[in-house]
């Protein structure tokens, strides 16, 4: 045994914590979790401190000597935890309110134990496989056709990414090996995500060559002119090669007319990509599941189950209809990577840019077993009837309104005054430490977004903060 000792007498242990010591303090970060889960109503849900405050805590260089799990856990509990914002708080209500159930934080800690890597079937067969079987269960329940290739990757962010490098392979397949074609055009809503433009400078397309629609008064991409550019384009001699559509955009969870978008990308011949990363989960509500019409038509779409399926962050689920495309697009396989080739061994690494790849199926199967499909959608829709009652009230109020329809569990409204005083109204709330909303703006005006999506949040988180809102709305520092 290696022991080093510093000049106040402690022991800095080279050898790894043994097995006694890993199940003592096991134990302990269990029940703090499980405290933290049952009181998480006692902590602010954003943390009162300022750019730098944690920086300036810690020390500015790392310890030379190995330091007790008992003063790693305290700093833990005393300079970590109050500077946490609490985005599994039942009234986290900004951005699209996340949570991780407690089956899925139970599979991320056995996920850490195991520490597998995926990147080939034979590097990890139970990973590749559960892979397969748990986005095979998600599909059916969302009502997608069993053509759909299903693989995992992060965020959808990355899986928007991929979904349109595959649709440049199937437009222009010499991209792959001498760049970018000069006229490939893309297209996508004025109120598509950020990571739709992302993905199309990242991969050399240029913003300028990405085409933003605008929307109709509920906030839906516009059909008739995304037609007329597409045409327009085609006559300049552009080449339309990608158009994605969104169900349930991030400012206002509009959905757009995903089949009749489907007609325009089948004329001209573009991969259709469905963003469905908020708004697909709904889908598994059977009444709902016309949220996703068209999409059974489209190339590709990407779903996450860390949004509204109470999966621990990160998993993106991305499905497509031609995995040979994006195989095409992605595989290069060097000689110490090589594989007997078997019909049955799918090699998740030949499908996308990353080579590492975490054990995250093991999460999602947990929940999708542990709730079953009934209790999945029950949540949901206690959410969007959360949202719907909530909204009621809100155009009652005359000193507030609603000002985007609420298809799903996100409300966005305002209080009847300047886009100073709104904004005014939301620092207060969130300063208030009980709850934490975003904003977004729209038709020009500063608008406030409360997201419901937390496994634990219940009709009185709502009316607390809607009490909240209420009252902050009448402080001086608002008016």
């Amino acid at each position: 045994m290696v022991i080093l000792t510093d000049e106040a007498g402690f022991h800095g242990n080279l050898n790894p914590m043994d097995n006694e010591e890993f199940r003592r303090y096991g134990h302990q970060v269990v029940e703090w979790i499980g405290d933290y889960l049952e009181d998480i109503r006692q902590y602010p849900v954003l943390p009162d401190m300022q750019p730098g405050d944690l920086v300036d805590r810690l020390p500015p260089r790392a310890p030379d000597l190995g330091e007790p799990m008992d003063a790693i856990l305290e700093d833990f509990q005393r300079s970590i935890v109050p500077a946490l914002t609490h985005w599994n708080h039942p009234r986290f209500f900004a951005y699209f309110s996340i949570s991780a159930s407690h089956p899925g934080i139970l599979a991320e800690m056995l996920a850490a134990a195991l520490n597998v890597n995926g990147m080939l079937w034979k590097t990890c067969p139970a990973l590749t496989e559960l892979e397969q079987v748990t986005l095979g269960w998600l599909r059916q329940w969302m009502g997608l056709p069993a053509e759909f290739f299903g693989i995992i990757y992060d965020t959808a962010s990355i899986s928007t990414l991929h979904a349109i490098a595959a649709a440049r392979e199937m437009a222009d397949p010499e991209s792959r090996t001498r760049g970018n074609a000069p006229g490939l055009v893309m297209y996508t809503s004025e109120h598509a995500h950020s990571s739709v433009e992302k993905a199309g400078i990242t991969l050399g397309i240029g913003q300028d060559n990405i085409r933003k629609i605008p929307v109709d008064d509920a906030f839906r991409m516009r059909v008739d002119l995304l037609r007329e550019t597409v045409t327009r384009d085609q006559r300049e001699g552009k080449r339309p090669f990608c158009i994605v559509p969104t169900v349930g955009t991030t400012s206002t969870s509009s959905i757009d007319p995903v089949d009749e978008i489907a007609d325009v990308a089948e004329e001209c011949g573009a991969w259709l990509h469905v963003d469905a990363a908020y708004g697909g989960v709904a889908a598994v509500v059977p009444e709902l599941r016309s949220i996703l019409d068209g999409a059974e038509r489209a190339d590709s779409l990407v779903v996450n189950p860390h949004k509204w399926l109470f999966t621990p962050v990160d998993l993106s689920a991305f499905y497509t209809r031609k995995p040979e495309i994006l195989r095409r697009a992605f595989s290069l396989v060097p000689e110490y990577l090589r594989t007997t080739e078997d019909p049955r061994a799918v090699n998740y690494m030949d499908y996308g840019v990353q080579l590492g790849r975490r054990f995250r199926a093991l999460k999602l199967w947990f929940i999708m077993r542990h709730y079953g499909h009934e209790g999945i959608a029950e949540l949901v829709r206690k959410h969007i009837d959360y949202a719907q009652r909530l909204a009621g009230l809100i155009r009652e109020h005359p000193d507030f309104e609603i000002a985007a329809p609420t298809p799903f569990s996100l409300i966005c409204f305002r209080y009847r005054g300047s886009d100073d005083e709104n904004r005014a109204l939301l620092d207060a709330v969130n300063a208030s430490g009980k709850a934490f909303l975003s904003h977004t703006v729209l038709n020009g005006r500063f608008v406030l977004r409360l997201a419901i999506g937390n496994i634990a949040t219940q009709w009185e988180d709502l009316e607390e903060t809607w009490t909240l809102v209420r009252q902050m709305a009448k402080n001086p520092v608002v008016k």
